[in-house]
């Protein structure tokens, strides 16, 4: 009886704790973003950064850019910055946006809303994820070439190969946070990699939540939480309405997690409760 009522407390509890969990939609924006592919939230500005990748993932045609969005989802002007290739992944050091452009990285002055630098790299076909330390080195993914490159001073070098599907990226004091394919993966300040967890699908994108744990999309249409022991949970599935769930960004303050839906045109917004 005892061992009987031990389970029946115990189902309760995984009930309770996945009922803790939880994403709420807060607003979408219309179909009015072309491609998008990532969201960063500024938080000193106030505002959101999104990847207008244009017709193609994988053109050189000059038609991509940078918008910019209110934190409330309405456009404050799509057009911030233009004639890029494709961008995609974002990330913010100081006055300055680096931005993965297929096979250089663009670099933006904020305050001018003017590309300041190109940092080309050498053997690239498909620039990804990119993030910042804090001690302003930039870390870019090439998923078709399996390579991790590191830029320091506006110089690029070769940082981990071999890793596959490599994406998503995120630099936290002296470790960075990779997803490659199914794998999150650690890789410390000596480049020891350990593994985080295993994803049901490839990463696309990462944020972490600020306790260990973390939230990460995958391209099909899926947003996990994974907790810092390696467990993984489902809170959103968007698959069956083919609503893609690219490189997302977090406002750690109100909770709220900003995903681009890539071929469906619009950025959504949920709050993690």
């Amino acid at each position: 009886m005892k061992k009987y009522f031990f389970l029946i407390s115990m189902v309760f509890v995984s009930i309770s704790l996945k009922a803790q969990r939880e994403l709420v939609k807060i607003w979408e924006t219309d179909s009015v973003v072309n491609m998008p592919e990532s969201v960063l939230h500024d938080s000193k500005a106030n505002l959101l950064y999104v990847s207008v990748m244009g017709n193609s993932p994988d053109a050189v045609d000059g038609i991509g850019g940078v918008g910019k969005l209110q934190t409330d989802g309405k456009v404050i002007n799509l057009d911030w910055v233009t004639g890029l290739n494709a961008p995609k992944g974002l990330a913010q050091y100081g006055n300055l946006l680096y931005v993965a452009d297929l096979t250089e990285v663009v670099v933006i002055d904020v305050a001018k809303a003017q590309v300041v630098r190109k940092i080309p790299i050498e053997d690239t076909k498909f620039l990804n994820d990119i993030t910042v330390s804090d001690k302003g080195i930039v870390y870019v993914s090439d998923t078709r070439m399996k390579k991790i490159f590191k830029i320091e001073k506006n110089l690029p070098s070769l940082y981990l190969d071999s890793m596959n599907g490599v994406n998503g990226l995120k630099a936290i004091k002296n470790d960075l946070y990779i997803l490659s394919g199914k794998e999150f993966l650690k890789a410390d300040r000596n480049k020891k990699i350990s593994k985080i967890a295993l994803l049901p699908a490839g990463g696309d994108g990462l944020e972490p939540i600020g306790n260990g744990d973390f939230i990460c999309s995958s391209w099909g249409g899926y947003i996990y939480y994974v907790n810092s022991d390696g467990k993984c949970e489902v809170l959103l599935d968007t698959h069956l309405e083919k609503k893609n769930t690219a490189d997302i960004g977090y406002d750690p303050v109100k909770k709220m997690i900003f995903i681009p839906t890539f071929y469906k045109k619009s950025v959504m917004a949920y709050q993690l409760k």
